[in-house]
């Protein structure tokens, strides 16, 4: 009896272990088999930085050992290594590791240029983004793959899951307030994953005017001699949009966690006010606050800090409030929107309201709009400010599904 009970233990849990492996989240840069050889005698430029790993190494690393000349690395806001701040300037340098040209796309140089590509065959794509529209990572993706249809380079996305794609909300940014912490009409909150948001800006011809000619020429090119440029998308597997993915690497120095990820669309309002968004604290956009708030509130301090070097009210004993818990009470407490109640009530317990915000530019440029600053300081409802994100939001989500590469959370 013990003997068939240890077989049917030993039957159960290797069962067990099959069903993990075939249902775990497999990332498109993952997928080597798929997309090395393409690459075989090629001279690559890769756009990554910290979150750009194939298991435990690296991606540059993986493709070098397999023989792929990388002669160019591209990295974005807070650099190829992910160490600096948010917004701090990142010079171009040689990475340590590999010996590589590191070229950084942020600041005054956000694209690509002509001389950049000279000796590249192919352009790969491979950053873990969060799904919030103020992430300036969907920024430089989009100069990317202009840089890439303008110069007839073939690219390629390796699709990473969205930790904030199982839901859709948020104002749709206006135009007007294009920026690089919003450059299309898309919600805060847009629910697409990286490979599935390149194919919306392209499929919308939401790319320069350049990079939108050179794509339909190639499109509508009948000889295939005559069609040097391709864009292709590497899929996961085993991801859908009721994925609830856990990023094994922080995305950012700021969003340390998945609470804080879930948290940041919104909370990131309160980077256009006076308060502590929680820089400089082990949980940033989780704790939230300013000293001249009612002293019985949740009290913290920010301090100097990697990734937060200079964080808002360094130093200062803060009182405000304190969002954090397991990733199940966060997620809870999200209830798949974006939470208006925290900015609200900060506003209404703020002593002198004249100075909450910081400037119009700030929040403007944060809400996609110059809506939500006036509609807060005339005391709208929640309920009320939700109300006025219609009918754009709903004509978002029409547009959206034309782009799913996954299967929706909602029929």
């Amino acid at each position: 009896m013990k003997k068939y009970l240890s077989i049917f233990c030993l039957l159960t849990f290797f069962l067990s272990n099959m069903a993990i492996a075939q249902t775990k989240i497999i990332p498109g840069a993952e997928r080597v088999d798929v997309y090395v050889p393409m690459l075989k005698g090629k001279s690559v430029a890769v756009f990554a930085n910290q979150t750009s790993m194939v298991g435990k190494t690296h991606l540059v690393d993986t493709l070098v050992k397999r023989g792929i000349k990388v002669v160019k690395i591209f990295g974005p806001e807070h650099g190829f290594r992910g160490d600096a701040d948010a917004g701090e300037k990142v010079t171009n340098y040689i990475d340590k590791q590999t010996g590589i040209e590191v070229i950084s796309l942020y600041g005054g140089h956000n694209k690509p240029t002509k001389e950049d590509l000279e000796n590249v065959d192919v352009m790969i794509f491979d950053i873990q983004d969060v799904g919030v529209r103020f992430y300036t990572f969907i920024s430089s993706l989009q100069y990317y793959m202009e840089a890439a249809f303008e110069n007839s380079k073939p690219l390629l996305i390796l699709d990473r899951p969205n930790p904030n794609g199982f839901y859709v909300d948020g104002p749709v940014l206006d135009p007007k307030f294009k920026s690089f912490v919003g450059m299309q009409p898309i919600p805060i909150v847009y629910g697409l994953t990286i490979g599935e948001y390149a194919m919306m800006i392209s499929g919308e011809n939401w790319l320069s005017e350049k990079a939108n000619e050179k794509q339909r020429y190639y499109l509508h090119a009948k000889n295939s001699a005559d069609t040097p440029f391709h864009f292709l998308v590497i899929k996961c597997k085993n991801y859908d949009h009721k994925s609830k993915y856990i990023l094994p690497i922080k995305p950012s120095p700021n969003l340390p966690e998945i609470q804080s990820i879930y948290w940041y669309p919104s909370t990131c309002f309160f980077e256009g006010t006076l308060l502590s968004e929680g820089r400089g604290t082990p949980k940033p956009f989780q704790y939230f606050g300013h000293p001249s708030l009612p002293k019985n509130l949740f009290s913290f301090t920010p301090h100097s800090m990697e990734g937060a070097k200079d964080p808002k009210l360094k130093d200062q004993l803060c009182y405000g409030w304190n969002l954090s818990g397991t990733p199940e009470q966060v997620l809870k407490q999200v209830n798949n929107r974006i939470q208006l109640k925290w900015i609200l009530q900060a506003y209404k317990l703020f002593p002198d309201k004249t100075k909450f915000f910081l400037n119009s530019k700030s929040l403007n440029r944060l809400a996609g709009n110059d809506v939500l600053m006036q509609q807060i300081k005339d005391g709208k409802s929640e309920a009320e400010i939700r109300k006025s994100w219609e009918p754009a939001l709903s004509n978002y989500k029409e547009i959206r599904k034309k782009y799913l590469l996954y299967k929706d959370f909602a029929p």
